[in-house]
């Protein structure tokens, strides 16, 4: 090899997190890319390993604003010093609440590196649902967006709580705050927090332990209840240093496009800290999603990485994909044919990777199930997509699989994460039981509630996921969860999410959801009007009265693809959206309660 290839590879090495070298502590664990678990540690590690590599970009236009990981580390230790002048103690916890953003991170960095608490709060929480945790925590201050401030504005000044402007992270003095009103908080005069002297040495002597409490999360689950759930530094980092090494397959500087709520740990873990992990360039939009925005700025930045949700993947498999291999055209006619399905599938899906860009190499997926005939399709086109599985009280990752072909068992989320002790509890028949697992990832619990922690561990230190599934062969495949399992008339278990994917792939069906009625089943069905009334060449309205009729007869359709215990007795439509979570879930409590209301 000639001197000037031998320099190329060790300046690629120079930057690989492949290339650090792993240590195993006296407690067992390997460290992959770090030293210490902690926040601290941890922006140092990145800023010395990828210094002069961009670490964010705010995608806009012709307006792009990129900066390096040596910056975010110089900002973030600035942002510690400025808090601890403020008086902000280790322990002391402060709510960040807004859109995703590298001042969302920065700020969360700064304040876990002087051993305060984050407590994010998902920006669709109500002003109400804020102020609850906010109280429950114990929050001296808030870092939040204008929109979100204003919900919460009387109960901040109340509390003389610190208020700090994420848009641009200014402190807001209280004289500010006390004279204005909460509408002109956009343009409140404040004090730039990122631009304190600060003394490497003053904040080195902050103790900061492994397992210190990082952040309290309050879920917005399906269930209903929102409780706030304790990660430590160790939790959430250990789970970002592990899965780098385990799933990921990337070079420093490729380009990540982040289209989630940072405040929800997926995003957070897999998305953020992960990609910072690998020194790769995380791209945001700046602004919704939506696919006049999103579209473009797939073209432009050409993302390498993309973590999202099942329901965008599969309204882009609907919309895209199915009326091509379900139509009437050659393409369908082809992949009718097993001896060229494969084929069809991957000219259709290098079809779909351009569509994202063209340069796609790991396309993650997780806060819920996918698809199964969407992952078949995904399997068949050889497009790169991993699947992920875990809960925020897991940091989040407890299984999965990387993009690679030989990864993937259809149906599974993937092997149990190396790090996690995973049983089955009450198994069944079939081996389907509670998830329960242990390890570094695992929470410490919930905040302020030991009733809720002593049901949630078992007495040997097992934290019960309330979720079913089976383990064959390492793998992981998920039933569904304890809570929405119905008891079927003649005592057999019936998984209601096994019958919606039926329903989810008849013509014209946006999502269903099956719940339990009398002795029963039920299912409400959510058509695609738009698509359905061009079908029929009618307008809206009329096609609204038609789909009551359509889901009747889709009853039929769907029961001669189900066993005899999981047949429906019932359908209806559903003409609202169903309200969800944070990662599209369908939040299942509400329903039962408004069909029983009359809504």
């Amino acid at each position: 090899m000639s001197e000037k290839k031998n320099r190329a590879a060790d300046k690629a090495r120079e930057y690989s997190f492949k290339a650090c070298r792993r240590v195993r502590r006296d407690d067992g664990l390997v460290m992959y890319g770090m030293k210490r678990y902690t926040f601290r540690d941890f922006v140092d590690a990145v800023s010395a390993r990828y210094g002069k590599l961009m670490c964010y970009t705010v995608y806009g236009g012709e307006d792009e604003v990129s900066f390096s990981y040596r910056y975010l580390a110089f900002k973030v230790h600035a942002i510690s010093s400025y808090l601890l002048r403020l008086g902000v103690k280790k322990g002391d916890r402060i709510c960040i609440y807004g859109e995703s953003s590298p001042m969302w991170m920065m700020f969360y960095l700064g304040l876990t590196g002087i051993g305060a608490i984050a407590v994010p709060i998902l920006p669709g929480f109500s002003g109400k649902e804020t102020i609850v945790a906010m109280e429950d925590s114990g929050c001296i201050g808030i870092c939040a967006q204008t929109r979100q401030f204003q919900s919460v504005a009387d109960h901040c000044l109340d509390k003389g709580m610190l208020v700090f402007r994420l848009e641009d992270l200014m402190h807001i003095p209280s004289d500010v705050l006390s004279g204005m009103d909460k509408a002109d908080f956009a343009s409140a005069p404040g004090i730039d927090i990122t631009h304190a002297k600060f003394s490497l040495r003053e904040l080195a002597s902050i103790p900061l332990e492994e397992d210190d409490i990082a952040s309290i999360i309050y879920t917005s689950g399906t269930t209903g209840s929102s409780k706030g759930v304790v990660l430590t530094h160790r939790n959430i980092l250990r789970n970002a240093d592990r899965s780098s090494y385990e799933y990921i397959h990337v070079k420093p500087g490729m380009r990540v496009l982040s289209i989630l709520p940072i405040s929800h740990i997926y995003e957070f873990t897999i998305g953020q800290l992960l990609s910072m992990n690998c020194g790769l360039e995380i791209h945001f939009l700046g602004k919704p999603p939506a696919v006049s925005v999103l579209l473009p700025a797939l073209k432009k930045i050409r993302p390498h990485v993309i973590q999202t949700v099942p329901l965008l993947i599969e309204k882009v498999y609907k919309s895209a994909v199915a009326p091509v291999i379900k139509g009437e055209g050659k393409l369908a006619k082809a992949y009718a044919n097993p001896l060229v399905r494969g084929f069809v599938a991957r000219l259709i899906g290098s079809r779909l990777k351009t569509t994202f860009g063209g340069k796609l190499k790991f396309f993650g997926i997780g806060g819920s199930a996918l698809d199964k005939e969407v992952e078949d399709f995904l399997y068949r086109a050889r497009f790169p997509y991993a699947l992920g599985y875990g809960l925020t009280e897991t940091s989040p990752l407890l299984a999965g699989c990387g993009p690679r072909r030989k990864d993937h068992v259809r149906t599974s989320v993937g092997k149990v994460h190396p790090d996690v002790d995973m049983v089955l509890l009450d198994k069944d028949g079939e081996g389907v039981g509670e998830i329960a697992v242990k390890g570094p990832n695992v929470t410490p619990g919930y905040y302020n509630n030991p009733e809720l922690n002593a049901e949630a561990f078992t007495k040997d230190g097992y934290f019960r996921t309330g979720d079913l599934g089976a383990i064959v062969r390492g793998r992981l495949y998920i039933k569904g969860r304890c809570k929405t399992m119905i008891l079927g008339p003649a005592g057999e278990n019936i998984y209601p999410e096994s019958i919606e994917s039926v329903i989810n792939n008849m013509q014209f069906v946006q999502e269903s959801l099956v719940v339990p009625e009398g002795t029963g089943l039920l299912a409400l069905i959510r058509i695609d009007l738009e698509a359905y009334a061009k079908s029929l060449k009618i307008d809206l309205d009329q096609a609204r009265e038609e789909a009551k009729k359509y889901v009747l007869s889709l009853r039929g359709q769907v029961n001669k693809e189900l066993s005899a215990q999981n047949r429906i007795d019932a359908v209806e439509l559903q003409e609202e959206d169903f309200e969800r979570t944070a990662t599209q879930k369908i939040k299942r409590f509400l329903y039962p309660k408004k069909k029983e209301d009359g809504q």
